[in-house]
């Protein structure tokens, strides 16, 4: 069995800390956009997925003028 070296470890918890970052921010906007949905717009989900949806298009494609992220979905 190989051991772990200290270096090896450290890279590790280091890009978990990166990752349970990110999710715990992505969590936040998440339960920010659910409370303006349903504070603002009364819960209607078809309006407000509409508006996501353009809301997300502009946002890849203002800073490249081009929509290539959504390629590599």
């Amino acid at each position: 069995m190989k051991k772990i070296k200290h270096k090896d470890f450290k890279y590790f918890v280091r890009t978990l800390s990166i990752v349970v970052g990110l999710v715990f921010v992505w969590r936040g906007i998440w339960h920010i956009l659910d409370f303006i949905e349903n504070e603002y717009f009364g819960g209607e989900l078809f309006w407000t997925s509409i508006v996501g949806i353009v809301l997300g298009i502009l946002l890849l494609y203002i800073p490249d003028h081009d929509l290539k992220e959504i390629e590599k979905l």
